[in-house]
């Protein structure tokens, strides 16, 4: 008897621990779409890129950099309006873009944007750019960006 109600017990436990290990946080759960970026020439020297991001998990992350072979350097840049009313360009406040869990964040013209500075080819309509982006938790995600003329 005494063996039997210990292995019951023994059961139980191993039960209630598997649940609750099933119960943990699902961290954040990253999803990209509608990248893209503005055409220019090769004989400018900056480019951006734009796209949705959104985090479907329980935790936030931040975008923290990016890479491309398209792009000598690249920065997280917002755009802002300087005295006299003229828009400006800087890199982010503390170099990271924060997705907060369960929300979207759209970097796009006139706002939050990916800045490739020291462009290696041509940003023309139709071209694909291999970017990879970094996240303080997802790790990095490798997308690919058409470059395409603004929708008006």
């Amino acid at each position: 008897m005494k063996r039997s109600l210990g292995f019951v017990l023994t059961l139980f436990a191993l039960l209630a621990l598997a649940a609750c290990s099933g119960s943990k946080a699902e961290g954040p759960k990253i999803v990209i779409e509608n990248a893209w970026g503005r055409p220019s020439p090769k004989v400018a020297t900056a480019g951006a890129f734009y796209m949705t991001i959104r985090n479907e998990g329980s935790e936030d992350d931040a975008l923290i950099g990016a890479d491309s072979d398209a792009c000598g350097t690249i920065e997280l840049h917002e755009s802002y309006m300087k005295e006299g009313g003229a828009m400006g360009m800087r890199p982010v406040p503390g170099g990271k873009i924060v997705i907060p869990a369960g929300e979207t964040v759209e970097l796009k013209m006139g706002g939050l944007h990916i800045m490739c500075i020291d462009k290696q080819i041509d940003f023309q309509p139709g071209t694909k750019v291999k970017l990879i982006l970094h996240f303080e938790k997802s790790g990095d995600i490798p997308i690919e960006v058409e470059i395409r003329n603004p929708m008006k």
